[in-house]
C-alpha cells in the first residue's frame, strides 16, 4: 500500500509527530491564508466539545471552481510549510464543496449556491453561539 501523505519523504514513511499548535492557531493561521487570497466570507465556527470530527470549522467562500480548487491546494501548502496535519481533500474535481481535511480543523470551501443550501454556519454556528468571522475572538 503506497503512503501519499503530503509531508512523506519520497520513498519513506510519513511523520509520527506535527505540530502541537492548538486547533484554534491553526484554523486562524488557514483562516487568515484564505482571506489574503480572496476567499469570500471566510468563517471559523469553535466545535471543541460539541462534536468528535474537529474542534474547529472553517467555512469559505470561492468564485468559481478554478478559485476552489487553488484555495484547497494552498491550504494544502500551508499544512506542508507549517507541519499541520493534512489527512485528505474531498470534492476537489468537481469544486462545488471542497473539503480539506487536518485532522482538528476542517476546512469547507464552498461555490455560494451550495454554501446556501447546506448553510453550516447556521447548523453549527447559531446553534452553539461560538461561530466568529476570521480573525475574530469569540470572547470566551
Amino acid at each position: 500500500m503506497e503512503n501519499n501523505h503530503p509531508n512523506t519523504p519520497a520513498g519513506g514513511r510519513a511523520p509520527i509527530q506535527f505540530s502541537d499548535v492548538p486547533a484554534s492557531r491553526k484554523a486562524a493561521d488557514v483562516a487568515q491564508w484564505l482571506e489574503e487570497h480572496k476567499a469570500l466570507r471566510v468563517v471559523c465556527l469553535d466545535l471543541e466539545g460539541e462534536g468528535s470530527f474537529a474542534d474547529v470549522l472553517v467555512v469559505a467562500g470561492a468564485n468559481s471552481v478554478r478559485h476552489a480548487q487553488s484555495l484547497a491546494d494552498g491550504v494544502a501548502q500551508l499544512c506542508r510549510e507549517h507541519n499541520y496535519e493534512f489527512l485528505r481533500t474531498e470534492g476537489y474535481a468537481t469544486g462545488q464543496w471542497i473539503l480539506v481535511d487536518m485532522n482538528d480543523v476542517i476546512v469547507n470551501i464552498f461555490q455560494e449556491p451550495v454554501r446556501e443550501l447546506y448553510a453550516l454556519e447556521a447548523l453549527w454556528g447559531h446553534g452553539s453561539g461560538k461561530g466568529t468571522a476570521a480573525g475574530q475572538n469569540s470572547g470566551e
